[in-house]
């Protein structure tokens, strides 16, 4: 005879596909999961059809509970997503445009725009605690507006990615002030949002119609088929809740782009603009570098060598030193704020090998994110671990890599899909209205293991050259 559970699910909706991961309330053990694709996108003009996720989420949810027991309940869900994307609606809830996806470029002069009409980026910072770059929100209006007056005048309805599915299960307008904190329009430091900067945009339209509500970390967003609805959050706040993020540690995570990122319990404010100063999902703070390539770079170079994820890691490892120096800016790059830069391969000699060749893209990878690291420890006390995440931290090159080059203790994070985990985590909070650390510990969640380096050399030294040149 089988015993029901109760269950909490999370939600990952990313710029390549929608996973879910379903777990038991009480130990976090996984009951099911599943995933589903979306649409390719990618730079400079990088949009999807906020449709093909709503598809996808009834693909995996629909092949995830296939696989529960009977008797089985499903108590809460909460929706992580993708930072920044632009999901404009009309009054129907139908996109007036596709939405635009973090990392589409084309708002880069609006970016520049609406920091000369502020006066400087340091007036940013202080207003909203980031400095617009093409990712944020407020540019993606900013470029509607400009370029699309008929989408605009339809315009009725802002969301966010995990805005828009969560509105999908309540049918209520709703976001969390992780999110929030990556629009450009909505400012940490007061918790409120910043008419005056949409004003920018649009001074004629009521904006307080346009925006969703802002909910608190464990206030429900409603209900759907019984389960309660958490109020979701932004992927990478999902993901500092999935790995348990302990004081002083920092995250550094490895997908399609790049992060670095730390808990604070002040709000950040760079006027250079590397670090943004977001919210978390808990009520305190999440100061994060961006970089827009991690993976994206590294299978590009995979692909170009022909061989698999373990070949690759084991030529990048044989490399002898001295090899060539890669700028991994395939995608264009938001740090350093680089939209229309490429890739670019130095310092090659007639004897290189595939072995330095493959040991550059990961160098590269890796390099752009320790100068991340390297801002946000002005901004965040990271004297602890850190914790490598992400399907590219799974490659023994990166991790190995990235401990040779780095000053604190790295180790690599047990949890997989740790953006699902961390919704899930925020499910079983709002559910039973306890802190997520009372959730982290009872799953035991924040359990890792360490690198061990491989020598570096001269490398960052080297990047640095090539970057500032």
């Amino acid at each position: 005879m089988t015993t029901s559970s109760t269950l909490v699910v999370g939600v990952d909706s990313s710029t390549q596909s929608t996973k879910i991961a379903i777990r038991d309330l009480e130990t976090g053990a996984v009951a099911a999961t599943a995933s589903a694709s979306h649409p390719a996108a990618t730079g400079p003009c990088s949009e999807q059809d906020p449709m093909a996720w709503a598809r996808a989420f009834d693909d995996a949810w629909n092949t995830a509970v296939g696989n529960l027991r009977r008797g089985d309940h499903v108590a809460a869900i909460s929706v992580a997503g993708q930072q920044h994307g632009m999901v404009a609606l009309d009054r129907e809830g139908v996109p007036v445009h596709p939405a635009k996806l973090w990392n589409d470029t084309e708002s880069s002069a609006d970016a520049d725009w609406l920091i000369d009409q502020l006066g400087s980026a340091a007036a940013w910072a202080e207003a909203v605690g980031s400095v617009p770059v093409a990712a944020f929100t407020i540019t993606k209006l900013s470029w509607l507006h400009r370029t699309h007056p008929q989408a605009w005048s339809r315009l009725a309805t802002v969301l966010l990615p995990h805005d828009y599915l969560t509105h999908r299960l309540t049918g209520r307008l709703t976001t969390d002030r992780g999110d929030a904190s990556g629009t450009g329009y909505w400012s940490p430091s007061t918790g409120s949002y910043r008419w005056d900067l949409l004003g920018l945009v649009d001074e004629a339209r009521d904006w307080s119609d346009v925006v969703p509500e802002v909910l608190a970390p464990m206030q429900s967003a409603g209900s759907w088929r019984d389960a309660v609805v958490g109020p979701g959050t932004g992927d990478n706040m999902a993901a500092a809740l999935g790995v348990g993020l302990r004081a002083g540690d920092a995250v550094m995570s490895f997908g399609t782009s790049g992060t670095v990122f730390a808990v604070a319990e002040q709000p950040a404010a760079d006027p250079d603009g590397a670090v943004a100063g977001f919210a978390d999902a808990t009520g305190r703070f999440l100061p994060l570098v961006c970089t827009s390539n991690a993976t994206l770079v590294l299978d590009a170079v995979r692909r170009l060598l022909g061989v698999d994820h373990a070949e690759f890691d084991r030529l990048a490892l044989d490399a002898t030193p001295g090899g060539p120096v890669l700028l991994p800016y395939f995608g264009g790059e938001r740090t350093p704020n680089r939209p229309d830069a490429t890739g670019v391969l130095a310092g090659l000699r007639p004897d290189v090998s595939r072995e330095q060749f493959a040991r550059a893209a990961v160098d590269g990878v890796v390099c752009g994110l320790l100068d991340g690291l390297d801002a946000l420890r002005s901004h965040a006390d990271v004297t602890g671990r850190l914790v490598l995440v992400g399907g590219g931290a799974r490659s023994l090159a990166v991790q190995r890599v990235v401990a040779g080059l780095c000053d604190l203790e790295v180790v690599v994070g047990r949890v997989d899909e740790a953006v699902a985990v961390g919704a899930a985590v925020q499910a079983a909070s709002v559910l039973e209205q306890v802190d997520p650390t009372e959730i982290q510990r009872r799953w035991g969640l924040g359990e890792s293991v360490a690198v061990d380096g491989v020598d570096g050399g001269d490398i960052r030294a080297r990047y640095r050259e090539l970057r500032d040149a």
